[in-house]
Formats: structure tokens, C-alpha cells, sequence
């Protein structure tokens, strides 16, 4: 697996992915997360990964030279989360091409995240995701070393905050 960085020009290629995940989701009823509607289709979802791909830096995982898996750190989180009192890295828009599943994409990206923070002598990484339903996601980002550290709500949509320290390995 190759990590590249990408750039804004990346947008059609993580809306599908995006839209992929969408699909999955809602073939297996799990429609509280994202919908069933594409992000593609939705105006305002594509200005906001506009938005969030030109304030930070994109990131491709590639698989046999094919993109597996997307994700963009900036340094801070989305409007509806206060920035820490300190200097953080933030994974937006982690998403693995369904085609790749069960390989690892995921957790490579979540990792070089790390790595990121590591090189910019940032201490923590921070990462939101959908704490609805079951509570899979939250319990995927523990297993790759985050902490659950703060519930909130956003319009109705139940989230989560959670942390990696980076000198915690």
C-alpha cells in the first residue's frame, strides 16, 4: 500500500468514494450515518468536502497503484466542534473504497495521520464519527488507539470526539 499525497483536484474521486460508502451503509439499513442520498447529489455536502480538501492536506492510499482509500488533515475540526487548546491534527473524510475492504486501508491512513502529527511535532490527533446505531464506528476508531472522549449532537446526528496522543504511540 501507497500513501500520496493528493490535492483539491482529488473531489470527484472522494465523492465516490463517499458515495460508495453511502451505498453500503444504506444496502445494510445503516442509513442514520450518512442518508441514502449521494453525497455527490448533495449541493451543500460537495461545497463542504470543497471546503474541507482546500484547508488541508488530501491524502490518497493506493493499492496496487489503484485509490483504496481517502482521507484530509487539517488543523482543526469542522464548525461544530471547538479547535483544542492545543496544536492538533484532524482527520476529515476517512473513507475506503468498498472494493478494498478488510485490507487495512483504513487503519494505514489513520496511521499515517499519526505519522503526520509526529512530523509537525503535534501531540494529538482528533477524529469525529457517527455514534448512532450500534456504536461499530466509534468502537473501530478505539481499536486503532483513539479514545472516546466527548458525545455531542448536531441537528439530531449523535457523534463523537475522539483522541490518539501521538507520544502515546
Amino acid at each position: 500500500m501507497r500513501i500520496r499525497q493528493g490535492s483539491t483536484a482529488e473531489l470527484p474521486l472522494v465523492l465516490g468514494m463517499l458515495d460508495g460508502a453511502v451505498a453500503w451503509l444504506a444496502a445494510r439499513g445503516r442509513t442514520g450515518q450518512w442518508g441514502t442520498q449521494p453525497w455527490s447529489a448533495r449541493p451543500k455536502a460537495v461545497e463542504r468536502v470543497r471546503e474541507i480538501l482546500a484547508s488541508g492536506t488530501v491524502w490518497i492510499a493506493e493499492v496496487e497503484g489503484e485509490p483504496a482509500g481517502t482521507m484530509t488533515l487539517t488543523p482543526s475540526p469542522g464548525p461544530y466542534l471547538a479547535p483544542a487548546d492545543e496544536p492538533e491534527v484532524y482527520v476529515h473524510l476517512l473513507a475506503t473504497d468498498r472494493a478494498f475492504a478488510g485490507r487495512g486501508v483504513g487503519a494505514a491512513l489513520l496511521a499515517h495521520a499519526v505519522d503526520e502529527a509526529r512530523r509537525q511535532g503535534v501531540d494529538l490527533v482528533r477524529v469525529d464519527c457517527y455514534a448512532g446505531d450500534d456504536g461499530r464506528l466509534v468502537d473501530y476508531y478505539r481499536g486503532q488507539g483513539f479514545t472516546a472522549a466527548e458525545r455531542f449532537d448536531v441537528d439530531g446526528w449523535p457523534g463523537m470526539l475522539l483522541t490518539r496522543r501521538v507520544s502515546a504511540g
